[in-house]
């Protein structure tokens, strides 16, 4: 026969007489099974309780009670199953967060990690998962860039709300209409979300991101290439459409190039010119998949498509050599967006200041014109 042993808790130490209500859920599911990160419980009337390091079984009601109080184990079933949201793209997001089914790593070896938190990197959001009373998680989140910031640094806020308006503008106070961007300004935190609040949060910065990379580990994202989106617009983005025939493929590689980068976007690009066409510019290295052109995207592109249209011209432009160069490292320096970093006393830099407006003092005539030379011949 199972010698059973069982720790006795005192009336004071189980909410005044009233066991914890994870301890409730787990013996009214019992009946019907328990199997959940090396937690097994089974029975009725009689119960079965297992864990990788004890066994106890015929035990009674009360007796499975009090082996349950005491139990990690347990408190895990009951977070994952009660208080975490349990929509499945969220739910695995939260799992992912703290390495559960990620590694071999035991629930208590879990829970001595989470004592002194787990943080993982989404975009530019630095996200501290940390355990709670009764098994229970606690989440911060702050900006990557200010993971050595005191937190009395910092602004605090509690309702996920508040990310909404801080994904808003930049640092500079710029309007961001790219929520996926790496401009996502610093300067403040959230301390102590619940679950539920924890994935509304990283909604509101990055919008679908979760949705999506659930829906890309589960193989069932559904990607919206090029030519795909392209045939869909109307109205005045119809005139894209124009883009995608003849010699469309070389077209779509300089948007890819311009917009799809990691230097640009956070995801990493899934789509392509169309199914059976793959792009040669390199997708990113993102956390979060793109699964089609985003309306930034599009919306430069026709742009671009009416940019393209005009038919090419011969200028004969007065540049010396140096000039030339000043002219390509200026749009270098535009593109890469190094123009605010250059010391207006480096006058070696292309895109200095002080050295652009000497350029167009002397080169650009009172009409605007470089070099005297018109649009149109």
């Amino acid at each position: 026969m199972l010698m059973i042993t069982v720790r006795l808790f005192s009336v004071d130490a189980i909410h005044d007489g009233m066991p914890p209500e994870y301890v409730d859920a787990l013996v009214e599911t019992a009946p019907e099974g328990i199997a959940f990160d090396d937690l097994t419980v089974t029975g009725d009337d009689r119960y079965r309780f297992r864990t990788p390091d004890s066994d106890y079984s015929d035990l009674s009601a009360a007796e499975l009670r009090e082996v349950t109080a005491d139990s990690a184990y347990a408190t895990n079933w009951y977070f994952w199953h009660a208080r975490a949201p349990q929509k499945a793209a969220r739910w695995s997001f939260l799992r992912w967060l703290e390495g559960a089914g990620e590694t071999d790593r035991a629930v208590p070896e879990r829970y001595d990690a989470l004592a002194d938190g787990i943080t993982t990197e989404w975009g530019q959001l630095r996200i501290t998962a940390s355990l709670g009373a009764k098994g229970r998680r606690r989440y911060a989140v702050r900006h990557v860039d200010d993971a050595e910031t005191p937190a009395d640094q910092l602004v605090t806020y509690e309702e996920p709300s508040a990310a909404r308006k801080l994904a808003t503008e930049d640092d500079d106070g710029r309007y961001r209409p790219l929520k996926t961007a790496p401009s996502l300004r610093t300067g403040w935190q959230f301390q102590a979300l619940d679950a539920a609040e924890l994935v509304e949060t990283v909604d509101l910065f990055y919008p679908a991101t979760v949705a999506n990379w659930h829906r890309e580990r589960e193989k069932t994202l559904d990607i919206c290439h090029w030519h795909e989106t392209v045939e869909r617009q109307t109205g005045i983005y119809g005139v894209v459409e124009t883009w995608d025939r003849g010699d469309g493929h070389e077209h779509v590689e300089w948007v890819a190039e311009t917009h799809c980068t990691d230097e640009e976007c956070l995801k990493r690009r899934q789509w392509e010119y169309d199914d059976g066409t793959a792009l040669d510019t390199d997708g990113g290295d993102g956390s979060f998949p793109c699964r089609e052109p985003c309306s930034l995207v599009i919306s430069a592109a026709r742009k671009y498509t009416r940019l393209d249209a005009e038919e090419s011209q011969t200028y004969e432009l007065e540049l010396t050599p140096s000039e030339k160069r000043q002219l390509e490292e200026l749009i270098d320096a535009v593109a890469d967006g190094r123009t605010e970093s250059i010391r207006e006393a480096d006058f070696d830099e292309g895109a200095n200041r002080f050295r652009t407006r000497f350029l167009r003092a002397k080169r650009v005539d009172e009409a605007g014109r470089l070099c005297g030379s018109d649009d149109e011949k």
